[in-house]
């Protein structure tokens, strides 16, 4: 135990496909980092609460710090779907740790895209989205509303767009691309098959089938460049909600998100920077401000 440090940080960043946790310290900074299961906490409550401790009690495995030094940890938890006026109890109760700060994807995945300080925007696209501008100190947002009301353009939103087009191309409505032909064939050309599929699905399931879209749409597919289109018109009116300008400063990230570069105007890319981090630093980063009392929980 001598050689623990003091001080143990928790850092959580969860998704509809899959979280990530690092352990680490002030100090030290990130010592171990670990993968896990999906983590929207609004969809799956008690899944997501093991995956995160699964995902945690990895990490610190791999900073070779023991699980009962877990105990006296400050923890920053950033989930999908999360509310913390309705989750905060659940974590408390479901996870081992002396602090914990609950909170939703999106403030760590903005400060680790920009940085701290930093002005502009950012779309984070995967499973789900986050449209997000920033003055540096607070954060606004479009959206951010869950799967079955919003998150449009995401991930899971392609899947099941993907979906539905391959529907309407069985029943005469379209005409069948590579990607539709891909998908009914997936489900031996059988809608009750995908009928059934999509009564259990989650996200994270639909999620599958984007980068598949993202293919078809890189090999000219006319019904997976229309989803991408769309997609992309979401996320210009998104932006300009936020009031971006042609110029500003603009992140994309995400497994999907980057692709849409081939679809926004050429004038929103003129300050298109690369991401700084991932939204695991962006936690490990608001873990630390909590333990030097610069964020009150």
């Amino acid at each position: 135990m001598s050689n623990v440090p003091q001080d143990i940080l928790i850092a959580v960043d969860g998704g509809g496909t899959g979280c990530r946790a690092a352990v680490g310290s002030v100090a030290a900074g990130i010592l171990g980092r670990a993968e896990g299961g999906r983590a929207n906490i609004g969809n799956d409550p008690a899944q997501t609460l093991i995956n995160v401790r699964t995902a945690v009690e990895s990490a610190a495995a791999a900073a070779a710090i023991p699980l009962e030094a877990l105990a006296g940890a400050t923890a920053y938890i950033g989930l999908a779907g999360m509310n913390p006026a309705r989750d905060a109890a659940r974590l408390h109760t479901a996870l081992p740790y002396h602090r914990i700060i609950a909170d939703d994807d999106r403030p760590a995945c903005v400060l680790g895209a920009l940085g701290a300080g930093v002005l502009g925007y950012v779309l984070a696209i995967g499973t789900g989205t986050i449209i997000a501008a920033t003055d540096g100190e607070t954060c606004r947002y479009v959206g951010g509303w869950g799967f079955h009301l919003a998150d449009q353009g995401s991930g899971a939103w392609l899947g099941r767009a993907a979906l539905g087009r391959a529907l309407q191309c069985y029943d005469g409505l379209l005409t069948h691309s590579d990607l539709t032909r891909s998908v009914m064939d997936q489900f031996e050309n059988d809608p009750s098959a995908m009928t059934a599929f999509s009564l259990t699905a989650q996200p994270g399931d639909y999620a599958r089938f984007a980068p598949e879209v993202l293919a078809a749409a890189t090999a000219n597919d006319p019904l997976a460049i229309s989803l991408m289109e769309e997609g992309a018109a979401y996320y210009q009116r998104g932006l300009k909600a936020l009031g971006f300008a042609p110029g500003d400063r603009l992140c994309l990230l995400g497994g999907v998100g980057p692709h849409y570069a081939d679809f926004l105007p050429a004038d929103h890319l003129e300050g298109r920077v690369v991401s700084r981090g991932t939204a695991l630093d962006g936690a490990f980063e608001l873990a630390c401000r909590a333990v030097a009392a610069q964020v009150v929980s």
